[in-house]
């Protein structure tokens, strides 16, 4: 297996972001974004996606955490696309569903090599303490417009909103994972019937 390790950097007037991704890691997050909660939810999506996840990150946190999360969003999934390659031998197609006390959600994703979010998640707080909920939105839709995949994200119950959130992330890793894992049935052969994604 050839090594799956890409890194990525974005340098805007508003944020400077490195991102190196090795997609068959130990799930293991180095660095931090200056934003906890993310911080806490890229923790699972290493964990549960099985990748290693190492980023440096400096963002006008002075204004508010939009730009920082946006764009780490952006740069993660630069880095997916860079590290999955032409996806010759993948599984393409991944999903999960898990639960976390009261909360369930389920992810699927496919790396069709076409952007589309269509996320259903009715958050039950604004705010995950300093958090707002709405820039998970954000984060998702920068990583599928670079990442090129389609991400489909519902959260089935749930009344806590840390509990909500943590169940996407953890499930958007185990996602992740079952899709980009290579398939020895599939061994260099195009996960699509038109040859290329």
């Amino acid at each position: 297996m050839s090594e799956r390790i890409a890194t990525v950097s974005r340098d805007t007037k508003e944020t400077q972001i490195s991102v190196t991704l090795n997609l068959d890691g130990e799930g293991n997050l180095k660095g931090e974004s200056g934003v906890p909660f993310l911080d806490h939810m890229l923790d699972q999506v290493a964990r549960h996606g099985m990748v290693d996840l190492d980023i440096d990150v400096t963002g006008d946190l002075h204004i508010d955490d939009h730009h920082t999360v946006e764009d780490l969003g952006i740069t993660l999934g630069q880095a997916f696309a860079k590290a999955i390659g032409d996806k010759r031998g993948i599984y393409r197609y991944g999903h999960a569903y898990v639960p976390l006390d009261e909360a369930l959600s389920r992810v699927v994703i496919d790396f069709s090599g076409r952007s589309g979010l269509f996320m259903n998640v009715d958050f039950t707080r604004a705010t995950i303490g300093r958090f707002d909920t709405q820039l998970f939105w954000e984060f998702f839709q920068g990583f599928v417009n670079h990442a090129q995949v389609t991400l489909h994200i519902d959260n089935l119950k749930g009344f806590n909103a840390h509990h909500q959130a943590e169940t996407i992330f953890k499930a958007f890793g185990r996602a992740l994972r079952m899709a980009a894992t290579e398939d020895p049935r599939m061994a260099g052969k195009m996960p699509s019937t038109k040859g290329s994604l």
